[in-house]
């Protein structure tokens, strides 16, 4: 039987585990041998694989996080350690591999392929969304929900004291969740990376909205900015209210996954046991315009992700 072996990299991402266990229950259907790899790209090198069972699978559906864990790993950079990991594989039969992860990881196993022909796929997960050649990644809906939840909660409290609020999303230098979380949650300032925006055209809309009786501010700023302190500043200084400024950080990548990032794991786990078992190698999953399927790593691999031109022409009604 083929061996193939499934691991996460990167940040963890809601989705990850059942993706796994989609792939894991995918290729055993197809008669394959599966082995999963925990500790990412450094459990690679140091030979963290196990036989997958099903056992290990029965409660991945609903986990969030990665049960597999994960890792960034310097070196395997270097061809001596991508060495060590090839040796492991040769000695359990290994053929294959699939990872979960963003354009780094991907890059990481199309270095390994060069080096020894080991054939891979790709499944995008990051909450930042911001994987070139696909329109999710896994992690993306889980991470929405938890910030909404946040907003809504922190509206509450702006709403009883009459207080304005500057709230940080994560994102790195994508503000796709900034921008669509602000959209959904009715904020009333978006600022994020792709963005313009103009302080005093925005503090003029404030006065208006302040006159009008609205006596509470929202607003929403993704890390990649690295304005959120300077927003909250200006807020004090230009809304008469007292600001306060919430750092939402990493509680934004944990809880459950939602059913939509349960569907899309599967989804792309499946696909991704499938690409390998038919001959179509190293291609990196995708969901675009409705539909799945599989690029390759030069689609995806240093290419910008564009945020949504609908998206970015709602978020930029708050930016003025």
């Amino acid at each position: 039987m083929s061996g193939i072996a499934i691991m996460t990299s990167g940040g963890d991402a809601a989705g990850m585990n059942p993706a796994v266990m989609a792939a894991v229950n995918r290729a055993y259907q197809l008669g394959m041998n599966p082995y999963v790899i925990y500790d990412g790209l450094e459990g690679f090198i140091d030979g963290k694989i196990k036989k997958a069972t099903h056992e290990l699978t029965a409660e991945m559906a609903f986990r969030g996080g990665t049960l597999l864990r994960t890792s960034r790993s310097k070196r395997f950079y270097e061809k001596k350690y991508r060495e060590e990991a090839y040796n492991r594989l040769r000695k359990l039969g290994i053929e294959q591999l699939i990872i979960a992860g963003g354009d780094g990881s991907f890059r990481a196993l199309n270095d390994f392929f060069h080096d020894f022909e080991v054939p891979f796929a790709g499944i995008p997960a990051t909450i930042d969304n911001d994987i070139a050649g696909t329109d999710y990644c896994l992690g993306v809906d889980s991470a929405q929900n938890v910030i909404l939840s946040c907003i809504d909660a922190i509206r509450d409290t702006a709403m009883s004291h009459r207080r304005a609020f500057v709230i940080e999303t994560m994102g790195r230098d994508c503000g796709y969740l900034a921008m669509t979380t602000a959209i959904c949650s009715g904020a009333e300032i978006c600022i994020a990376p792709e963005l313009p925006y103009n302080l005093e055209d925005i503090g003029n809309r404030l006065h208006r909205r302040i006159r009008d009786g609205i006596g509470y501010i929202i607003a929403i700023a993704a890390e990649g900015t690295k304005k959120a302190g300077e927003l909250t500043q200006w807020l004090k200084e230009n809304s008469g209210m007292d600001t306060r400024l919430t750092v939402l950080g990493h509680i934004q990548r944990g809880g459950q996954p939602t059913m939509r990032d349960r569907l899309m794991g599967i989804r792309f786990g499946t696909n991704a046991v499938e690409c390998l078992h038919r001959g179509d190698i190293n291609r990196i999953m995708y969901y675009r315009d409705g539909e799945y399927g599989g690029c390759g790593l030069e689609n995806v691999a240093g290419k910008k992700y564009q945020v949504n031109q609908h998206i970015f022409n709602l978020a930029l009604a708050l930016t003025h």
